[in-house]
């Protein structure tokens, strides 16, 4: 029986492997799309079976491990477990923070900006580390802050809602699921003649930009982050194969974390990476929840 991996894209494309998506038309510019979807609702899993079928289903999750506020624990691995399944977690992505004083810069002139667009929660921690390294902490909190909450500051996602939360900032727009539904509550609204300042980094798509652009809101953005491989991504997938054998599922959550582990991964397979398929899952429009949805891997 042929490995499923379950994406969010607006079309069915079945290949042999990740590396021939963008032979079956489902480019990395796709699957950038269909993780950031699948990132909350199920990511993007190949199934890679055992032969004699273990009695636990082991599940590779490539992501970084997030403690649930209220329970202390990644909320994949206890929805997960609640299902007889073993999930294991293994980071594939870091972060390097760039252009922090000109952005701290930024930050101290609220006057000369019509709001804030956050997409992702690195950007909201690229805020953070200004006040930090610039001693401006306690500016924030005795003007910066009120002056930046006149204004809109605009989210994607709870998650970076709740960081921009914590920074004391007021979110809207965390309900719109992702950066074109954003793109449109944002120009429904009334804009200001001042441009929104928007802290992104260096794989950002260009939906949002380009349609504030062709709706004449005016926008500054300012790469505050890039997106490298995690430094630790073939010494912890060789311990978990070594240990663990071939998971019988394989999460991706973002196409670079895919395009970074792959190489890897194949090696460590061998064979089985033969019988990996994409399979259409989901039908457009439908918006990410926060919730996994493991009954999928079932």
């Amino acid at each position: 029986m042929p490995a499923e991996c379950f994406t969010c894209p607006a079309r069915t494309a079945a290949v042999s492997c990740p590396q021939s998506a963008a032979r079956a038309g489902v480019s990395l510019q796709d699957l950038a799309s269909d993780t950031r979807c699948a990132k909350r609702r199920r990511g993007c899993s190949l199934r890679v079976p055992y032969k004699d079928g273990p009695a636990t289903m082991k599940v590779l999750l490539l992501k970084d491990p997030k403690e649930d506020d209220d329970r202390g624990q990644d909320p994949y691995i206890r929805e997960l477990g609640l299902y007889g399944l073993e999930a294991t977690l293994i980071p594939v992505l870091s972060f390097e923070f760039l252009s922090l004083p000109s952005f701290s810069e930024k930050l101290s002139h609220p006057e000369g900006y019509g709001g804030l667009i956050f997409t992702s929660p690195r950007a909201v921690e690229a805020v953070k580390l200004c006040l930090e390294k610039a001693n401006k902490t306690e500016a924030w909190e005795t003007s910066l802050k009120e002056k930046w909450n006149s204004k809109s500051v605009y989210v994607v996602g709870n998650a970076t809602a709740s960081l921009v939360s914590k920074i004391g900032l007021d979110p809207e727009g965390e309900n719109c699921g992702n950066a074109e539904k954003l793109a449109e509550y944002i120009c429904s609204r009334k804009s200001s003649a001042l441009p929104l300042l928007f802290p992104c980094g260096n794989l950002k798509r260009e939906t949002l930009p380009r349609m504030l652009k062709d709706k004449g809101v005016p926008m500054e953005s300012i790469t505050v982050y890039q997106t490298i491989p995690h430094p630790g991504i073939q010494g912890n997938l060789n311990s978990y194969y070594s240990q663990q054998g071939i998971p019988a599922s394989i999460t991706f959550f973002s196409p670079s974390g895919l395009s970074y582990s792959l190489k890897h991964i194949q090696e460590l397979s061998g064979d089985s990476i033969d019988q990996i398929k994409y399979v259409e899952a989901l039908r457009p429009g439908i918006k990410p929840t926060p919730q996994p949805q493991p009954e999928l891997l079932q």
